[in-house]
């Protein structure tokens, strides 16, 4: 779950939301980009704990998911909480060499550029 909010951009809520069929985030439907190599993991997980196909991927609340993401930041001594991961996923892009305009309105998903 961290891994896919850190390099995916996802906020806290969609993965929470996200099943098999139709990840949302309070909109009719929404289209994520998820690296292939997380794509595959996530796939894997689902697998193997045979989760149908209207299931959440990860049915935890939102309290236990924060506590989860400043649990793992404790683990390397940093304050973490789920809002750093989504920014890791497009600071990473952007140093990586993806346009801004990518970072803002694929992976964050920005309604406008200046938001990002």
């Amino acid at each position: 779950m961290l891994e896919l909010m850190a390099r995916s951009g996802m906020r806290v809520g969609e993965v929470l939301n996200l099943t098999i069929q139709n990840p949302k985030s309070g909109r009719a439907e929404e289209t994520v980009y998820v690296p292939r190599k997380i794509m595959a993991r996530l796939t894997d997980y689902v697998r193997d704990r045979n989760i149908s196909k209207n299931d959440k991927i990860f049915p935890i609340s939102y309290v236990a998911a924060w506590s989860m993401v400043s649990k793992a930041g404790k683990m390397v001594d940093i304050e973490l909480r789920p809002h750093d991961l989504r920014r890791h996923a497009a600071t990473y892009a952007s140093r990586s060499g993806t346009p801004i305009e990518i970072v803002s309105k694929v992976i964050l998903r920005h309604a406008d550029l200046s938001t990002t």
